[in-house]
């Protein structure tokens, strides 16, 4: 117990010489966050995955003009990761607010998983088609930033905005296709880290669309009959990703 007390005791006077050290430390680049306007690029990573929902049971006319009754149930069983490029220009607002325009591109693929319950196999379990989905998405996120008072090198900063996307993918032969625009709104957290040449900013970004970006119309255009079940097995979709991305300002 005396060795609790003194161990509690040392801790206590170590505190107050540890805070004082780091309160003297030397800022890098002090003058940084006074620009009224700045520019940067962005790097980083995100995953991607969307919320369907199913149509359940459906009837459409095949090639022979006879109805056909389906069931058909699609998911994008996992997360499936990406990449993230873009570049930003940064308007200071005051000292604790920013706004930021950040013009980015997502790259990635889905994966999305059709099981087909009227076609069970041979275990009386659905059967299963999948489609890579190769998505090209391009953003122009517009963020409200809300910075602490820096301390040192470091200033932690909460973020809020809207980012229209504009889907740059979409090829013929699919079994779903989703629409060529969408918002998100996004929520994130980030540091900024003041090193001697510039400032880098890494943020964990959580967004989640607010439209149905599923393409209903789509199913006019399938050519190719055998696909209906697939294309009408969804009724509205929301598509949804976590970012993690790097600023170099």
């Amino acid at each position: 117990m005396k060795k609790l007390i003194s161990i509690i005791s040392l801790l206590c006077l170590l505190t107050p010489l540890c805070l004082s050290a780091q309160e003297r430390t030397v800022q890098n680049r002090p003058y940084t966050d006074l620009r009224k306007l700045h520019f940067g690029v962005l790097v980083g990573t995100h995953l991607q995955d969307i919320e369907f929902v199913n149509a359940g049971p459906t009837v459409y006319i095949d090639d022979q003009g006879n109805e056909v009754h389906s069931m058909v149930s699609t998911d994008q069983s996992r997360w499936d990761p990406g990449f993230t490029v873009g570049v930003l220009a940064e308007l200071r607002l005051s000292t604790h607010f920013q706004f930021r325009f950040a013009p980015t591109l997502y790259f990635g693929t889905r994966h999305i998983t059709y099981r087909n319950h009227t076609l069970p196999d041979a275990q009386g379990n659905p059967t299963e088609v999948s489609q890579d989905m190769k998505t090209a998405y391009m953003a122009g996120s517009c963020e409200l930033i809300f910075a602490a008072p820096r301390y040192n090198n470091h200033r932690p900063y909460l973020l809020a905005g809207v980012s229209p996307m504009f889907n740059l993918s979409g090829n013929s032969g699919e079994y779903m296709r989703l629409k060529k625009t969408d918002v998100y709104l996004e929520v994130g957290v980030g540091c900024d880290f003041y090193l001697p040449f510039f400032k880098l900013r890494p943020e964990l970004k959580f967004m989640y669309s607010i439209m149905d970006t599923y393409d209903s119309n789509y199913t006019n255009n399938v050519q190719d009959k055998n696909l209906l079940p697939y294309t009408l097995s969804v009724n509205e979709a929301h598509t949804k990703m976590i970012a993690l991305t790097f600023y170099f300002e």
